[in-house]
């Protein structure tokens, strides 16, 4: 029986291994991480993570070839095959801070398989790491190993969360990358066997490990750059009475462009796309190639700037002044179904609107409060250090409170900012909600979700990202 080890039982490590299980009964697949609490919840009726259609896969495997464990050395040694899934966060402080990913998790994990190893091994990179990363930890291997061969591959992650079991079991490409040489073409090609129990062969793309390494990076920043093509449309689309649904849908249909990504919203979230971008820069700009790093600057330049945007509008319209005023903020999670919150576009807004003193009642049905208090206490980057936590500031929780019903947090508030993209909003009682709130009372939909018709009649006052305008709002300044 081949053993598959993944070192990391986090959003990536943790549904992949499932899945694996799932689809390779005859591999023992053991998923190891430092952290008890995250060990135990996996062994749990209630996972770490929520994901749709993971609880049963998880529960259809756990227990016969799919098992988590802290005992992190003693399943390395014995694995086959190892895939390293840790973080790599963008660097805080010291050289690249801001923008070069943190290699500290991936060379401990690599000294540590060095260390525990007692026969051959294939090491897979899983997380999203720098070109030339795999030189590196080869390095490392080899300095600190006896007699034993490793063989590195690169196999990125292309999931998308909400649909991250759903792409795992049909994914579009598996990408494994490898060096050229007799030893490297034969760890593809045992990696690829696995793969190939039920993706089709032709999808299972094999190149060298630089372009592996790079294609993850390029392709989420190219599902960055739509996103911030189609935003930045959409200020001007407001500016001139276009409708930006209308623009997207008809650019979309471009055979050349597709349909995919060109929903405008409040800004793009989630753990890769900026951290990525910002580590594409870094590359860029360490290659001598400042031109190309300005450019994908630019891309996170309009993401801020869209939520910025969103935050001037709902200033703005409440008469140039939020202070003291409730606003619901409905959704905090970066996408509908999911808990992730990493770099959610909903922490800058929250800040953004804490900033000019509003009081803030927060709803999200995947979301603790504890949660929601960390995210707004913390540090930009400093989410994926847990070092660096620190509770809220007395000041800030008086400002701060979050509700488990939809309604309560929309209570006699003065706006309601709609930032995730949860189907419930889409059903929810408007006319309850308008009574029930302060007048007059706004709407301001960053995902553009709501029927804004309907709303108007009931008597909101309504934004929608990139659409014409509500007559209250077309005499306030441009940039709102």
């Amino acid at each position: 029986m081949v053993k598959i080890c993944c070192i990391g039982a986090g959003y990536v490590g943790g549904p992949t291994m499932a899945v694996i299980a799932l689809k390779c009964p005859f591999i023992e697949v053991t998923v190891v991480d430092i952290s008890v609490s995250r060990i135990n919840a996996w062994n749990s009726e209630q996972l770490p993570i929520y994901e749709p259609g993971l609880e049963d896969v998880v529960k259809q495997c756990r227990g016969k070839n799919l098992f988590f464990s802290c005992d992190v050395e003693k399943h390395v040694g014995e694995a086959d095959i190892v895939f390293v899934s840790v973080n790599t966060p963008t660097k805080t402080q010291g050289l690249g801070a801001g923008k070069a990913a943190d290699l500290t998790y991936w060379e401990s994990a690599a000294r540590m398989i060095a260390d525990v190893s007692k026969s051959d091994k294939i090491v897979v990179e899983k997380s999203t790491v720098p070109v030339k990363t795999a030189e590196a930890i080869e390095k490392i291997l080899t300095h600190n190993s006896e007699g034993i061969n490793f063989q590195i591959l690169s196999n990125p992650e292309f999931l998308a969360e909400g649909t991250a079991i759903q792409d795992l079991l049909t994914p579009d490409r598996v990408l494994i990358g490898g060096r050229e040489t007799p030893e490297g073409i034969k760890a593809i090609e045992k990696l690829k066997n696995v793969y190939a129990n039920w993706v089709p062969v032709e999808s299972i793309l094999c190149t060298n490990l630089w372009s592996a390494e790079l294609s993850k990076l390029a392709a989420n920043a190219f599902l960055a750059q739509r996103i911030s093509s189609v935003n930045a449309i959409s200020a001007l689309c407001e500016a001139t009475g276009a409708d930006i649904s209308e623009v997207s849908h008809s650019v979309g249909m471009d055979s050349r462009i597709g349909p995919k990504f060109l929903n405008a919203s409040v800004g793009f979230g989630g753990s890769c796309f900026q951290k990525d971008i910002l580590n594409l820069v870094y590359i860029c700009e360490c290659n001598g190639l400042p031109e190309v790093a300005n450019y994908w600057k630019h891309v996170i330049r309009i993401n801020d700037y869209q939520k910025s945007r969103f935050v001037n509008r709902v200033v703005s319209s409440m008469f140039n002044t939020i202070s003291g005023k409730k606003i619901a903020i409905l959704g905090f999670a970066f996408k509908k179904d999911t808990g992730d919150t990493r770099e959610t576009p909903a922490i800058d807004v929250c800040k953004g609107l804490l900033g000019e003193k509003a009081k803030l009642s927060i709803y999200d049905p995947q979301v603790s409060a504890d949660h929601i208090e960390r995210d707004l206490s913390i540090e930009k980057f400093d989410w994926d250090h847990p070092a660096h936590l620190q509770p809220m500031s007395p000041t800030a929780i008086k400002q701060v409170s979050v509700e488990w019903d939809v309604y309560e947090a929309t209570k006699d508030a003065h706006g309601v900012c709609i930032l995730t993209e949860w189907d419930e909003f889409k059903k929810l009682d408007f006319q309850r909600i308008y009574d029930d709130m302060q007048k007059p009372s706004f709407v301001f939909d960053g995902r553009n979700i709501v029927d804004v018709v309907q709303l108007r009649r009931i008597g909101f006052i309504v934004y929608s990202v990139g659409k014409p305008l509500d007559p209250w709002l077309k005499d306030l300044p441009a940039f709102a």
